[in-house]
């Protein structure tokens, strides 16, 4: 099992510092939030607290998870890049596609594509794109993304989207695995048919291995069970070297962390502090893992 740093709500100059130091300590990837903005009142709870409020507020710091990935690269030199995860709703694929592509270009192959529908009415609508019919537009947007990455002339004619000859160049050299998050049935069924993996909001343990179990069957159900496909999870209740070991066990193959909050340290925390437990994690956890 590979481990990667979550660095949600972080203060954005403190970023390169903890990607640096995470490299240095043997994570294997950064797991890069996405927030298009902090909208006054939503129309929906959010999904993944159990009272439906947002665990952020209006001034919490955010920033385009793609922009992040191609400035982290720069300042690095192996650990890899995944958003955890992009919403696709608000977005159009071609253009996203050549943004992707960029990312995935200049940060060397160290990037992948987590996605998931977006759960705002507001940031869908208010950046002009229907919340209507979101899971089908999702289903189309990464067959475009998967196209357009691929190289060469394409051309696209669906319900949702539709354009004629074209190509970005230049393509990935590798291909881009997208990572398909959420937990509802639809979403599960999602990433065992479209996608490279299936990544979680914060679980329980033993909910998330259910889920786990759940998707080995829906892998099955469309002929993909001898497919790589990776596991990435926020698990809430098994930590420590025995919890990760048991994550492992029940078929994580990526746990996403915030390895300060483990030591008392706040997202708000200073940079010294959450080094301090970069290192820290690294040295009871990571070092010892296998």
């Amino acid at each position: 099992m590979r481990f990667s740093l979550g660095i949600a709500l972080s203060p954005l100059d403190q970023l390169v510092d903890l990607t640096q130091t995470a490299e240095e300590c043997g994570f294997s990837a950064i797991a890069l939030p996405d927030s298009l903005f902090y909208s006054e009142e939503v129309s929906v709870r959010y999904p993944y607290t159990p009272d439906g409020s947002r665990f952020w507020t209006a001034q919490t710091p955010w920033a385009d998870p793609l922009v992040t990935a191609a400035a982290l690269g720069a300042a690095t030199t192996r650990i890899r890049f995944h958003t955890q995860v992009l919403k696709l709703g608000p977005r159009n694929p071609v253009l996203l596609a050549r943004q992707v592509g960029s990312v995935a270009n200049l940060t060397g192959n160290r990037f992948g594509l987590g996605v998931g529908l977006g759960w705002s009415p507001e940031e869908s609508i208010w950046c002009d794109s229907p919340f209507t019919a979101r899971g089908a537009r999702g289903d189309e947007a990464i067959e475009v993304l998967r196209l357009i990455l691929g190289g060469g002339m394409v051309e696209h004619h669906g319900t949702h989207f539709d354009f004629g000859r074209l190509q970005m160049s230049p393509a990935p050299t590798e291909q881009v695995p997208i990572y398909v998050g959420g937990h509802s049935i639809a979403a599960l069924r999602r990433a065992a048919r479209l996608g490279d993996g299936w990544s979680s909001a914060m679980m329980r343990f033993d909910d998330l291995r259910t889920t786990i179990n759940q998707l080995a069957r829906l892998r099955l159900e469309y002929d993909r069970a001898d497919q790589p496909f990776e596991i990435q999870a926020v698990c809430v209740d098994r930590l420590g070297l025995e919890g990760f070991r048991q994550q492992a066990e029940a078929g994580v193959t990526d746990a996403i962390v915030v390895p300060w909050r483990f030591y008392g340290v706040g997202f708000d925390g200073e940079l010294a502090a959450k080094t301090a437990g970069i290192r820290r994690f690294a040295d009871e956890v990571i070092s010892k893992f296998h």
